[in-house]
């Protein structure tokens, strides 16, 4: 008969404890992301952000720092970003449905963020966490453009014709070429999708005529 397994309950309770301080004793998103903007360090990690954000970090703003003066929290409100606008033409955009602010910052400018994201004109359906609030690059989208920016018809997709071809078969017929080329080939095989044969009248008789020869004359 098998040995039952002794529950060690104290054992147990230790790695609760342990669990709750180690999870207590991280530090907070306003630790984490906190910044001294002279010296352009994070205290916390004492690590420079790259001079090529310096700009942007002393113009622009993060994301909870525009929510935490907006009635509340900005929900309903919509953002973007200065990399989208310069990117891309059509819009891309956060709209906020739900905000869980850190209480303990200073000045409230920390938290997580949940809303409906739209990238390139097409909007996701499902509610997700905004992702990268600690950016300095955060804009807020004016009232008066918002229907502007909701009202964007993304163009169709092409249609796609061609398409790679597997690994291996694609490696075989890289090297096929090259020996065939005496250099090595670079452009890409393709496997196209659809095929425009025209059929027409000397095709089919050419086909009765072959399988007429095949079969021979019947006796």
């Amino acid at each position: 008969m098998a040995k039952k397994k002794r529950l060690r309950l104290i054992a147990e309770m230790a790695r609760k404890i342990r669990a709750y301080r180690e999870l207590k004793s991280r530090p907070k998103e306003s630790q984490k992301y906190a910044l001294d903007y002279e010296s352009m360090r994070r205290p916390l990690t004492g690590k420079m952000l790259p001079v090529l954000a310096w700009q942007d970090v002393r113009r622009e703003s993060r994301l909870f720092s525009l929510l935490a003066g907006m009635r509340l929290f900005g929900v309903g409100r919509m953002f973007t970003r200065k990399s989208w606008l310069e990117d891309h033409p059509e819009p891309s955009y956060w709209q906020i449905t739900k905000v869980k602010v850190d209480y303990t910052a200073e000045n409230m400018d920390h938290g997580k963020a949940w809303g409906i994201f739209t990238y390139k004109g097409k909007q996701e359906k499902e509610v997700k966490e905004v992702e990268k609030v600690m950016y300095h690059d955060w804009r807020l989208i004016p009232k008066d453009m918002e229907q502007q920016f909701k009202d964007f018809q993304p163009l169709p997709e092409p249609p796609v014709h061609y398409v790679p071809y597997p690994p291996l078969l694609r490696a075989m017929m890289l090297a096929q070429r090259g020996r065939a080329a005496g250099r090595e080939v670079t452009e890409e095989p393709a496997l196209p999708l659809q095929r425009n044969v025209v059929f027409n009248k000397d095709y089919f008789r050419r086909q009765e005529e072959e399988n007429h020869r095949k079969e021979g004359t019947a006796v």
